[in-house]
């Protein structure tokens, strides 16, 4: 990777997370209201019945109550779970699923463990970021797993990064590695960036 890259990753990551750590509970509460309705709504016009999503931080727009409906609805949802060889495995979200703290810190469901390639039959992506620019590069947190995880798809579906308003920005800065996506969830909207 690139010193200068890394640096300018390494600097925007640490501002927006700072950012992030400075909204209010009701403005994190208003945004994951905002991103299940964005989330619903774009489930239903492209008909899905398989996707993958992540379990929010406390900080991250949220995704829990869009995850709980979608469930309810009969929408299967594959749930990451870091590995140390820089893969993720996947586990069935169920209703009432317990969570634990993952290899970074972040909440992984516990459940069986289903293998990489699980996610090649999903009709949708739902992955975190901590900002995506207009040509559709996401920056994310910086361990790859989800640059992996797309990069390596036979066929790759729809990828989204549910990220803040604020955050879907002019430029992130870019590696070779690195992976665009679809489009973005926002709180208040949902932008389609690229063709997948």
């Amino acid at each position: 990777m690139d010193g200068s890259i890394d640096s300018e990753k390494r600097a925007l990551r640490a501002e927006l997370r700072e950012r992030r750590q400075q909204r209010s509970a009701a403005a994190l509460e208003d945004a994951s209201a905002g991103i299940r309705q964005q989330l619903d709504t774009l489930v239903a016009e492209l008909g899905v019945r398989s996707m993958s999503c992540f379990l929010s931080t406390p900080t991250e727009p949220g995704t829990r109550e869009f995850i709980a409906g979608a469930l309810a609805r009969g929408i299967r949802i594959l749930l990451p779970i870091t590995r140390a060889d820089g893969l993720l495995d996947w586990a069935v979200a169920e209703e009432e699923g317990a969570t634990a703290e993952g290899m970074f810190g972040m909440p992984e469901p516990v459940g069986e463990l289903l293998s990489p390639v699980a996610v090649n039959d999903v009709d949708l992506l739902v992955i975190p970021a901590a900002a995506v620019d207009r040509s559709g590069m996401r920056l994310g947190w910086g361990r790859g797993y989800f640059d992996k995880t797309i990069g390596s798809m036979e066929k790759c579906p729809p990828v989204y990064a549910v990220v803040f308003d604020t955050e879907l920005v002019d430029e992130v800065p870019r590696d070779l590695h690195d992976q665009p996506v679809t489009g973005v969830v926002t709180p208040t909207r949902t932008v389609t960036l690229t063709a997948r």
